[in-house]
Formats: C-alpha cells, sequence, structure tokens
C-alpha cells in the first residue's frame, strides 16, 4: 500500500517541482479524507497540482471559477421544469465530481461560500427538501488569493472549519524553476499523466488510514495541544480540529510506512492542519495563525 502512495506521490512532484513537502501534505490530506485550501499568488501551480491529483488517481474532474455573482445553485444544480414529464427535474451541478477545484474561494459572496458546507463536512446536499449523495470519494480543493487582493470576501471561520488543510507552494527555488523552465510545458505533462491508483484503491488506502494506530501517549499529546491552544487563544481549536489533527497525523504515518502515529507525524502536519483554525485570534490580531500554530508545536511538550 505505501509503494501505491509513494508512486502516487512521485508522479505529483515530478509535475509540481521543487515543493515536495507541500504536495505530501497534499496526499496526507486527501488519504485522510479532508479537503484542502490552498492560499497563495496567482501563477504558482495550485491548478495544476489539483489537475495532476485526479489524473493520477483516475478521478472525475470539475473545476469551478468563483466570481462575486456566482449563486449556490451555479454550483449546486437547480431543478427545471420537464415538459414531457409534466414535472421538475433536479440536473446536478458541477459540485457533484469526485475532485472539485473551486477557485478564487474568497471571490463569491458568504451566501455561495455557505452552500459548500453541508457537502464538504456530509458529503451530500439538501434541495427543495430532497437529499443528494456526492460521489465516493469526495475531495475539494480550494484556492484563495491573500486577503489584500482586491475584490476578496474573508472566508467565515465555519467555512475555513471544513478545510482540513491550508497549505501555500510559494515560487520554486532556483533549480527547481530553472528545470521547469526546459523542461515539457505543465498544460503537456498533465495531459500525459497516467493513472497510478484507481477510485477503488484510493477508498482502501483512506479505509487504512483510520486503522492507523494512535497510543494513549499520542492522544495524551495531542489533547494538550488542544488545551494549550484554548488557554492561550480566544479562538482556540475545536474538537473537529482534534480529529483532524488526528486524521492527517495518521495519513502522514500511512505515507512512511508506519502502522502507528508518532509524535513527528503530528508536528510535521500541524501547522498545514491549525494555522488556518488559529488565525482569527481577536486577542492577538498582529499574530498570523501560523506563528501561534508554530508556537504551539514549540512550546508543547512531546512525551
Amino acid at each position: 500500500m505505501t509503494d501505491h502512495v509513494d508512486a502516487f506521490t512521485k508522479q505529483i512532484c515530478e509535475v509540481i517541482v521543487g515543493k515536495n513537502q507541500a504536495v505530501k501534505l497534499a496526499v496526507a490530506c486527501l488519504l485522510a479524507r479532508g479537503h484542502l485550501l490552498i492560499e497563495d499568488i496567482p501563477g504558482v501551480g495550485k491548478t495544476t497540482l489539483s489537475q495532476a491529483l485526479a489524473r493520477s488517481l483516475a478521478l472525475a474532474f470539475q473545476r469551478i471559477q468563483f466570481t462575486s455573482d456566482l449563486l449556490p445553485a451555479d454550483i449546486l444544480g437547480n431543478s427545471i421544469f420537464d415538459r414531457s414529464e409534466q414535472r421538475f427535474v433536479f440536473h446536478r451541478g458541477p459540485l457533484f465530481s469526485q475532485v472539485v477545484l473551486i477557485d478564487e474561494v474568497n471571490r463569491t459572496t458568504a451566501k455561495t461560500q455557505s452552500a459548500l458546507l453541508e457537502a464538504m463536512e456530509e458529503h451530500r446536499i439538501s434541495i427543495d427538501g430532497v437529499t443528494y449523495e456526492l460521489p465516493e470519494p469526495f475531495f475539494v480543493v480550494a484556492t484563495q488569493n491573500p486577503q489584500h487582493a482586491v475584490g476578496t470576501f474573508p472566508l467565515p471561520e465555519s467555512q475555513l472549519d471544513r478545510f482540513l488543510m491550508r497549505i501555500a507552494l510559494g515560487v520554486p527555488d532556483r533549480a527547481s524553476e530553472r528545470a521547469m523552465l526546459l523542461g515539457m510545458d505543465r498544460r503537456e505533462m498533465l495531459k500525459e499523466l497516467k493513472p497510478v491508483i484507481g477510485p477503488r484503491t484510493l477508498v482502501e488506502i483512506q479505509d487504512s488510514v483510520r486503522k492507523v494506530h494512535a497510543s494513549p501517549a499520542l492522544l495524551d499529546y495531542l489533547q494538550d495541544l488542544l488545551d494549550a491552544s484554548r488557554q492561550r487563544h480566544s479562538t482556540g481549536l475545536s474538537p473537529r480540529a482534534g480529529l483532524a489533527l488526528l486524521h492527517a497525523s495518521q495519513a502522514w504515518a500511512l505515507m512512511h510506512g508506519r502502522d502507528m502515529v508518532l509524535p513527528e507525524d503530528i508536528q510535521a502536519v500541524g501547522i498545514a492542519v491549525m494555522a488556518h483554525r488559529l488565525g482569527h485570534d481577536i486577542e492577538q490580531p498582529g499574530r498570523s495563525g501560523r506563528t501561534l500554530a508554530d508556537n504551539l508545536l514549540h512550546s508543547v511538550p512531546v512525551p
């Protein structure tokens, strides 16, 4: 199973050069059945990463461009009257896919952003009193412009909490950028990508993630992090954040060929899981969520 994950991760890293750590975090997020938020400037490979993930897993892929005039029905679907059947028929929107790229998620209003909450949490949507199940697996990758960009709406905390991780790709180092300049066009590389593992195997790996053992001492350490966040910050980590940290750590352990979680696994994924959940601390407005998360990981004793 680890061989499958290694081959899959290696193929993604061949497309997204010089960003191995970010790619591994994205893979861990997928294996943990979470959703991924990528916050960065345009042109660093956010869309390419999501497409490479989908193609390497033979998953159905949809891209939704969020704009200020987008309505919930534009992503969920709507009911249209069918004259031949004399009834309303529901036409599914682009959200009904296995990998959904939501481009520039913070360029639309809170009304449309809130339409994603049920889908991301329960993998289903409810319209006109009817519940529709979303495909399995279901993975949302959202890109977000920096908040100082023109025409953006800040994501509400409830929306941010639905993302298991938030990462940034950043620009590649000089050597990686030179390799990209001299290499094949990224769009051509995407066309040539072959599936490494299929959807059924992916679901089996996701099931195995939840079986990775977490010892009582490890859970004590995780709860110490949660307790410290609640004592120090006005917006401490919620129980959902604790589950997210555990599942991400289990995925990281499995990716590295282990059947039990170590404190190092929590530290490896900790900033990506915790930073966006601590970024709204009204008592420390000048400090970023990443700084707050990093301080937690360095100050809470490791068992």
